[in-house]
């Protein structure tokens, strides 16, 4: 059962700002609980895990929002994989000597609990492919473009605006450089948007290009969340 709530995002922004010194333990476990209400980690809460993950030598956190047939930040074993694009998101623990993969589902006990559990396993190293916040930033500008392109020139039903933050989303944390906002904000966004297209009353002919176009943007978008969740520790060539 995968979450509704994007927590990996705001785990992985505040506690890199917390691993970085710009904000305290509790504020940070504070602000991912106020996205997915408690979280426990393996049998752990989120504020012990974490000082315990420290204490062992924690770097860094970095965040995957995978889909199907894009393995966004994820680099096996197939098992972790697997469960992390079945959820749409996780966290990598970067250790000295290993990395932890961290997978979200919901935490349901008794009649009124509900909050999150974070699967813990063994995953592998930190992928050196994913882009910079500059190239993230260039390619969701194209995308952009093209969706809008693409899009006008579909006549269909109308769609409301947005009032809500997209699913993968959320502001980053104190200490990332200002381009980390910027992108982080204008991707949020445009998941928001993601999430109302749809194809009713649309042809065969008329789904096929909002479908390539949106596709596109939902790659887009996503690897500029992942560039802009991993620039606190990059400011000086991303700023």
């Amino acid at each position: 059962m995968r979450p509704e709530s994007p927590v990996c995002p705001p785990l992985v922004a505040w506690g890199n700002a917390w691993l970085a010194g710009h904000v305290g333990l509790d504020e940070a476990a504070d602000r991912v609980e106020a996205v997915g209400g408690p979280v426990v980690a393996g049998e752990l809460p989120l504020r012990r895990y974490l000082a315990e993950l420290r204490a062992d030598g924690l770097r860094e956190l970095r965040l995957a929002l995978p889909a199907p047939g894009d393995p966004l930040g994820l680099s096996g074993p197939p098992p972790f994989n697997s469960a992390a694009v079945d959820a749409g998101q996780a966290v990598i623990a970067v250790l000295p000597d290993r990395c932890l993969g961290l997978v979200p589902g919901l935490d349901l006990r008794g009649s009124s609990y509900v909050g999150i559990r974070l699967s813990v396993q063994e995953c592998g190293p930190v992928r050196h492919d994913l882009p910079s916040l500059a190239e993230a930033e260039r390619e969701l500008t194209m995308a952009m473009r093209a969706a809008t392109e693409a899009l006008t020139s579909v006549d269909g039903p109308s769609q409301e605006r947005p009032e809500r933050l997209g699913r993968l989303g959320g502001e980053l944390a104190p200490g990332y450089p200002a381009r980390a906002h910027r992108v982080s904000t204008l991707a949020t966004r445009l998941s928001a948007v993601l999430e109302l297209a749809d194809e009713r009353g649309l042809t065969t002919g008329q789904i096929a290009v909002r479908g390539s176009a949106l596709r596109e943007l939902d790659r887009a978008v996503r690897r500029a969340l992942v560039a802009a969740h991993h620039a606190i520790f990059e400011p000086l060539r991303n700023q």
